[in-house]
């Protein structure tokens, strides 16, 4: 009787989450109250981190699962330990622009820097990402921060694009397996519109 009142009670919880995400995600306004704070740490409360991993979603363009895991409470922010990216770094470089937004959104630190000092500014700078870098500019992301070589965000896109076209084919020789990729020339003409951006 116990496990069949458990089962009730954990179905009863599940519906009321779906239509508490599905009423919250067709609200359309854009401050939150306290009182929508406070749902959404109800909401966290309820919501199992998802099996998948937050980077794996990230990779893999997985909207829903990086969601859940916001729910879930997950550190938006935590480090992947070889590079040193959060989630939004990790998203930017892969040009998941619904991913990004959905971290803005939920309050992902704009300005931690992975271990090449790189901000989500820079990342997206340096990407060529210009629906991004508008992303976090109208955020407020910090355009003065300076990346381990001395870079702000803006002096990684003003050099030549020959000299760091090389270093754009190892990225996607590296990280092409994985699921990025680059449009070379996309990307040489997007670094002067980033740097008109950044002035």
């Amino acid at each position: 009787m116990k496990n069949f009142q458990f089962k009730s009670l954990k179905s009863v919880v599940n519906i009321s989450l779906a239509i508490l995400l599905l009423t919250s995600s067709c609200a359309q306004t854009s401050s939150k109250s306290k009182s929508d704070t406070s749902k959404n740490d109800a909401v966290k409360m309820v919501v199992e981190k998802p099996k998948m991993d937050i980077h794996t979603a990230l990779l893999s363009g997985n909207l829903e699962v990086v969601n859940q895991h916001i729910l879930a409470g997950t550190d938006i922010d935590k480090k992947d330990a070889m590079s040193g990216s959060t989630p939004l770094i990790t998203a930017i470089t892969f040009g998941q622009n619904d991913i990004v937004k959905t971290l803005i959104d939920a309050d992902a630190d704009l300005n931690i820097k992975n271990n090449d000092g790189s901000t989500a500014l820079h990342v997206a700078s340096f990407f060529g990402r210009i629906e991004i870098v508008q992303m976090l500019l109208d955020v407020k992301a910090d355009k003065t921060v300076r990346n381990n070589y001395g870079a702000t965000a803006r002096e990684t896109v003003m050099g030549s694009f020959t000299e760091v076209k090389p270093i754009y084919e190892m990225l996607q020789q590296q990280l092409g397996p994985l699921g990025l990729k680059l449009d070379l020339n996309e990307i040489e003409k997007a670094r002067p519109v980033v740097a008109i951006m950044l002035q």
